[in-house]
């Protein structure tokens, strides 16, 4: 008989999350012939999440869907998962490194009576079975782990591990029964407060565009806003442009923000302080703008462009959407 690799899978604003298809793919990369992959989306109106999600998986996809379940609530996923583990009862788990998998992992760890490695970006299989590598002290070293028992728990880093291809999927989405907790969640959300905005989700972006405080305003950010536009990237800050009060702290990378690593990072007005390197240092490209030449950024950037960024950003926008446009 063999291992039992439940896949945690994430939908937000009603579409699946890319780190989800990456957890997939990894579960596909660990499966050995025996083994089976069960796909589970907690949340709720999930139907075109679910659908797009069994369209990669060769196995069950198990939907959670109740009003209980919309916005994330730890009680009331720890609740239904509890049910489900029981049920299912999983060699492996398998989520996102998101904000909702940082704080289910150690529950569902719990449950099972398992071990848990965070915050993975490499997988490597060996003889002696895979070994997950992950960042310490901001992204200065790496460790390499590997489970011991039968049971885990991992959450993955996203946009570093590939993500699973579209598949002939024959298996039909299961619904899983939620009934509210016999004595009533003591916390309930009323209502989330979202700001508008069409961009990229920050996390999952391919391309980001960082301002610090060089921007000097809010409306220093708009230049950024457009080469993101052009790139469909998505646009971020330091610490010291979000002190300043230039931008949202919800747009803040480094080691008190967001950590991203995207393929290709764009810098603009960043002096490149430890603390901000640890959010983005590990993106593929990094491109670096900014008027001092002595600014720590550039011995961490691939590409320097000493320059007003204001001078910068504007005409590489215009070359982004000529060359673009030729494609």
């Amino acid at each position: 008989m063999g291992k039992v690799m439940m896949v945690v899978a994430e939908a937000q604003g009603g579409k699946l999350r890319q780190v989800s298809l990456e957890a997939l793919q990894t579960a596909y990369t660990l499966k050995e012939e025996d083994d089976e992959i069960i796909a589970v989306l907690p949340g709720y109106e999930l139907t075109d999440a679910a659908h797009e999600l069994a369209g990669h998986v060769e196995g069950r996809v198990i939907t959670l869907e109740h009003p209980d379940l919309k916005t994330y609530l730890a009680e009331a996923y720890g609740f239904v998962f509890s049910r489900l583990i029981a049920n299912l009862q999983p060699d492996l788990v398998l989520l996102g490194h998101t904000a909702v998998g940082r704080d289910l992992a150690p529950q569902l760890a719990s449950l099972l009576d398992a071990g848990q490695i965070s915050d993975v970006t490499a997988l490597e299989m060996t003889d002696e079975g895979a070994l997950f590598t992950r960042p310490l002290f901001a992204g200065k070293a790496f460790e390499k782990k590997r489970l011991l028992g039968s049971r885990g728990v991992v959450t993955l880093r996203p946009n570093n591990l590939p993500p699973a291809a579209p598949v002939n999927a024959s298996e039909e989405i299961v619904p899983f029964d939620y009934t509210t907790p016999e004595t009533s969640l003591r916390t309930a959300i009323r209502d989330v407060v979202r700001k508008a905005s069409g961009r990229v989700d920050l996390s999952e972006a391919k391309v980001v565009v960082s301002g610090g405080r060089g921007v000097k305003s809010a409306d220093g950010f708009k230049p950024l806003e457009e080469l993101a536009e052009v790139l469909q990237g998505a646009v971020g800050a330091s610490r010291g442009a979000c002190d300043a009060g230039y931008c949202d702290y919800a747009m803040q990378i480094g080691q008190t923000g967001k950590v991203v690593t995207p393929e290709l990072y764009i810098a603009c007005g960043i002096s490149g302080a430890i603390q901000h390197l640890a959010g983005m240092s590990q993106s593929r490209i990094i491109i670096a703008i900014n008027k001092d030449p002595e600014a720590p950024i550039f011995k961490m950037a691939d590409y320097g462009i000493v320059g007003d960024l204001f001078e910068v950003v504007p005409l590489l926008t215009q070359e982004f959407k000529q060359a673009l446009s030729r494609q």
